[in-house]
């Protein structure tokens, strides 16, 4: 049972940062409604991490938390808002230049 909640406050990690993403460039209440749900899940990530930690070693449980949310978070990026795919992102160092 820890385990799914460990994968769920990954997933959560994943979702604050795609609220994150959205909020990019608006304003207005579109902008707190995004805002609102990063605050939210934000929250909910570390609650569900605290609460996995009373049974998985924290060792263990922080490092599957933060990979489930940057392989998460990379994916979110390409597949959803687009952003450039390259060799080096795919291999996690991240240089690469935004067209303009």
């Amino acid at each position: 049972m820890y385990w799914i909640i460990l994968i769920v406050a990954g997933l959560c990690e994943v979702g604050f940062t795609y609220c994150l993403g959205r909020a990019k460039g608006i304003a207005g209440t579109e902008w707190w409604t995004w805002i609102s749900a990063f605050a939210v899940l934000y929250v909910l990530s570390a609650v569900f991490l605290a609460k996995a930690t009373q049974t998985i070693p924290l060792g263990t449980a922080y490092p599957v938390w933060t990979g489930i949310g940057a392989v998460g978070t990379v994916l979110v990026g390409i597949f959803i808002f687009r952003e450039p795919t390259t060799f080096w992102r795919i291999i996690g160092t991240g240089p690469y230049q935004r067209k303009r």
